[in-house]
């Protein structure tokens, strides 16, 4: 499609007419005379001489060069996209750059700078902002050119639009502005709570919305860890058919699949995996299948994996009568929500050691006494790991609280009871919860009366332990911590013979919470770590979902997440994501429960408003290209010009052939002579790269063509080098980007290769090149960048999927992780392990064969060579990245700086194997040559 940019220049075409006629005519052709006198007296006769006629064809050329000039001025554009009526204001331009962006971003931003272009022709001021911006983001009135730079720095984050800030940003970048302002909204689909707070500004009388609509979108909005299955709610706007949904782990393999149909009554959607509890645990991502956006998409954590809960008790014969056992009521509130361990035996000593194998989250003991010091040590270990001990009083408890390592606070001896020594006149009610308690947004039940309690030593820790206490201020419940774990105590028993709160609701909530509070404590699973108890604590960024719904590493504008904000609306610091530490996360969402999707409604208040499509495709002008046609017409007139007034001819027959082969000849002895010369003394293109390469050692990375992985290849190589120039003798060049298609590799000992599910596969052609590398020594050091936590050949993330494809083509010898016995482990320092940014995947080399004599007699492995190829998934580059001043450019995943000092260490490690190979082998054979030199 062609339009113009200024139509009206096109006006100009009606005057070609009077200018065919001006063309018309020429001065009359000069003649060419031959010498003789006579015939130049012959033709003194004056004769009336009218000029020649223009050639039809000459006339219409200059014509056409007219029109191109013409056409070139209205401005030609390609694919032009329609215009709107930005009046002669400034124009105000806010870009939704959320969680619904990533599939149609291009488009967005194509939009966008058509609209720039057209302000810029119309001289118009221009502000520019997106919807999700750093808190300290302002917009100020700019010229369009500077306007479109400040656009393209703009990218797509998993994040909720906040579309009333950017309106406000831009309202206020008009300053003492009173001319009329056009607004431009580009992108926004759906609508959020925050939406129907939109309003503009009196001095924007108009408001154009440039989207494309869409027929449905599915959002998931929580899930839940029930008996019947895991739950997952979920929200959808248009008419959809059967929705399918995919439940993953960490490494992306499916676990689950389930469909369901949306309610057209109002209700909750919901979709349930009909998945084993012993697999829901490692489910890890819910998708909707098909997800485009980051909407489709919920991440767990483990606040969402079902608590396992074990129930013990220490009265004889409650299982044959259930209704009188102190664990009835317990289980009847604790089953919806948590899966229940019972004992086996009866026996405590058998019980309890079986019950912690299981690591369960939650231990609740009803009216047990002294735990046998048999089990000490398992409970100990237990709540160092995170367990959570729930105990309720009983008469044996109340007899036996003296030296008792497992209450939370020093018990008095006996209990209060109405009637006692230690009585009421009447039933004490349940007083205010503690504000610092898990019970700080319950509501006191006032239908709760105690009747019989175990009272509390006074104490100055007392108060700070109580998160629940009656009316007079005795306590009710209380905890405290101990080592990982929580230690919680009930002052009545957990059926309804003290008290009346084991048969009300109100018990059910108070379990859940202290539920919710805990992890379980199995391998793997502990999520309230030490860091996470400190006051202001944050976690550090892990993986971060983009808006196209992939899991990424995270960008250099996401900071550690305030534990304080874990439940605020992602934002452009704090994006959809993990954060924390593989072993330890917190999952942060872009929707939560009750939140719904509405089609997105223009302001009110502007006297204009239209909604316009996205452009499909890139707006192009074609003005230099037809001016470029016009400059061709000129030099094809002017030639037409010289030859027919005879220069043309006379120039070329006034060359003598002679003179003309001289020339020639001249011309290509020059030619040759000079091309000889500057074979045999000037260095041939690419020699200097050559010899700069001979001369220092570099090490090199492949570019992949994905900006953000080379960037940071190149910070992370660079660092390494610095590292490597500081602590050794070796001093490495910088760090050289290689197109493994094209460029030469010989020259460098070790290629850093970052897997990029972006990027394009390398082609044949490279593969065969990597494959040669390696054949004749070369090492290439592929990083996945995916933590793998097993084997590479298990793993099913994107870049482990890619790297497999890459693999399939080349020579791979058997590999396996580095043993402890291999020369990377004593290279240059001494270490374990070889970790990145992450620490969870292992480093694989080429395996090598051991005997049992070998490995008696030598420090480490023997080889003659290095490893050609090494795999990892720690993300060596991000961990070596720096910037000018030596300060990192990303944080570790597991939050401890020494991770940092490690990845250096990996990476000289590595160096030095590169350059020495197996010298450290060979330092077995230092004895047998020094007695041959008879020292």
């Amino acid at each position: 499609m062609i339009g113009f940019a200024i139509p009206a220049v096109l006006l100009a075409l009606l005057a070609l007419p009077a200018i065919y006629w001006l063309l018309r005519l020429i001065p009359p052709r000069p003649v060419t005379e031959i010498f003789p006198p006579l015939q130049i007296l012959l033709k003194l006769q004056k004769k009336e001489e009218t000029p020649a006629k223009s050639p039809w064809w000459l006339t219409a050329l200059r014509i056409g060069l007219a029109a191109l000039v013409i056409i070139a001025l209205a401005r030609p554009l390609l694919n032009p996209q329609a215009g709107i009526d930005s009046g002669s204001g400034p124009l105000l331009v806010a870009i939704d750059n959320d969680w619904v962006s990533g599939n149609d971003w291009e488009a967005r931003l194509r939009t966008a700078e058509a609209i720039l272009e057209q302000a810029s022709d119309a001289g118009q001021p221009v502000a520019v902002t997106a919807t999700i911006a750093p808190a300290s983001e302002t917009a100020t009135l700019q010229d369009a050119t500077t306007a479109v730079e400040k656009l393209r720095s703009i990218s797509p984050i998993a994040a909720r639009a906040d579309r009333a800030g950017a309106i406000g940003r831009l309202a206020a970048s008009l300053g003492d502005e009173t001319s009329d302002a056009t607004l431009i909204l580009i992108g926004p689909i759906f609508a959020e709570s925050r939406d129907d707070s939109i309003e503009v500004d009196n001095r924007i009388t108009s408001v154009t919305r440039f989207a494309t609509e869409r027929d449905a979108q599915t959002i998931l909005t929580g899930i839940q860890n029930r008996t019947d299955g895991l739950a997952v709610a979920y929200e959808v706007l248009g008419e959809s058919n059967p929705i399918t949904f995919v439940a993953s782990d960490l490494q992306g393999r499916q676990i689950g699949e389930t469909q369901s149909i949306a309610n057209d009554d109002g209700s909750i959607n919901e979709a349930i995996f009909d998945i084993p509890f012993e697999l829901r645990n490692d489910v890890a991502t819910i998708r909707v299948e098909g997800a485009e956006n980051a909407g489709g998409i919920y991440l767990l954590d483990d606040s969402n994996r079902r608590r396992r809960v074990a129930l013990l008790t220490g009265i004889a014969g409650a299982e044959e009568q259930p209704l009188l056992s102190p664990l009835f009521y317990i289980e009847r509130a604790l089953s919806p929500f948590a899966d229940i361990i019972e004992a086996r035996t009866g026996d405590l000593t058998v019980d309890i050691p079986e019950i912690v194998e299981q690591g369960p989250a939650v231990i609740v003991l009803a009216d047990i006494g002294v735990l046998p010091n048999a089990v000490r040590d398992d409970i100990d270990r237990w709540l160092d790991a995170g367990g959570t001990l729930i105990r309720f009083a009983g008469p044996r408890l109340a007899a036996t609280t003296d030296d008792d390592p497992y209450l939370p606070v020093e018990l008095r001896a006996g209990e209060r009871e109405l009637g006692g020594a230690l009585s009421w006149t009447e039933p004490q009610r349940v007083g205010p919860f503690s504000p610092d308690g898990p019970f700080s947004d319950l509501t006191p039940p006032r239908d709760v009366t105690v009747t019989r309690q175990i009272l509390a030593e006074p104490s100055i820790e007392l108060e700070e332990g109580t998160w629940a206490s009656l009316e007079d201020g005795t306590p009710l419940v209380t905890a405290a911590a101990r080592g990982q774990g929580t230690i919680v105590l009930f002052h009545v028993t957990a059926e309804a013979q003290w008290s009346n709160l084991p048969i009300t609701g109100s018990f059910v909530e108070m379990l859940k919470r202290v539920t919710d509070l805990a992890s379980n404590t199995a391998q793997g699973s502990v999520a309230n770590d030490a860091i996470s108890a400190q006051e202001g604590a944050t976690l550090a960024p892990l993986r971060m979902l983009s808006a196209s719904g992939d899991l990424t590493t995270p960008g250099d504008f996401v900071r550690p997440l305030p534990l304080a904000d874990a439940e605020a609306l992602a934002g452009f610091e704090n994006p959809a994501g993990t954060y924390g530490t593989p072993e330890s996360f917190v999952a942060k969402n872009l929707f939560a429960e009750g939140d719904t999707l509405q089609p997105f409604a223009l302001p009110a208040g502007a006297a204009r408003s239209q909604s316009l499509p996205l452009m499909d495709q890139r707006q192009s002008s074609l003005a230099g290209w037809v001016f470029l046609a016009a400059f061709a017409l000129l030099l094809i007139d002017t030639l037409a010009v010289l030859w027919i007034n005879g220069y043309l001819r006379n120039m070329l027959a006034g060359l003598r052939p002679a003179t003309a082969s001289i020339a020639v000849a001249a011309l290509v002895l020059n030619l040759a002579g000079n091309e000889a010369i500057a074979q045999e003394n000037d260095p041939q293109p690419g020699d200097e790269q050559f010899i700069a390469s001979i001369d220092t050692t570099s090490i090199a990375y492949v570019i992949t063509g994905d900006r953000a992985v080379d960037e940071t290849s190149e910070a992370g190589i660079s660092g390494l080098s610095r590292f490597l120039a500081s602590r050794t003798a070796f001093e490495p060049g910088e760090p050289v980007g290689v197109d493994i298609e094209r460029d030469v590799l010989a020259f460098y000992p070790l290629i850093y290769f970052p897997i990029s599910a972006g990027a394009e596969m390398p082609s044949e052609t490279a593969i065969a090149r990597l494959d040669a590398y390696m054949q004749a020594g070369g090492t290439i050091l592929f990083d996945t960048r995916d933590d793998l936590t097993s084997s590479f050949s298990s793993g099913a993330s994107a870049e482990t999927q890619r790297l497999r494809e890459i693999l399939s083509d080349l020579n791979i010898p058997p590999l396996e992780p580095v043993p402890p016995d291999h020369v990377l482990t004593k290279a240059f320092y001494i270490l374990e392990a070889f970790p990145g940014r992450y620490s969870g995947s292992p480093l694989w080399v080429e395996a090598t064969p051991l005997d049992a004599q070998e490995a008696s007699d030598r420090p480490v492995r023997t080889g003659d060579g290095v490893t050609p190829i090494m795999i990892t998934g720690n993300d060596f580059a991000a961990a070596w990245a720096l910037d000018a001043e030596g300060r990192p450019l990303y944080s570790m995943a597991s939050g401890d700086p020494l991770q940092r000092i490690y990845a250096f260490r990996t990476g000289v490690n590595i160096m030095m194997y590169m350059l020495t190979g197996n010298y450290k082998a060979d330092q077995v054979h230092v004895p047998a040559l020094l007695e041959r030199l008879g020292q």
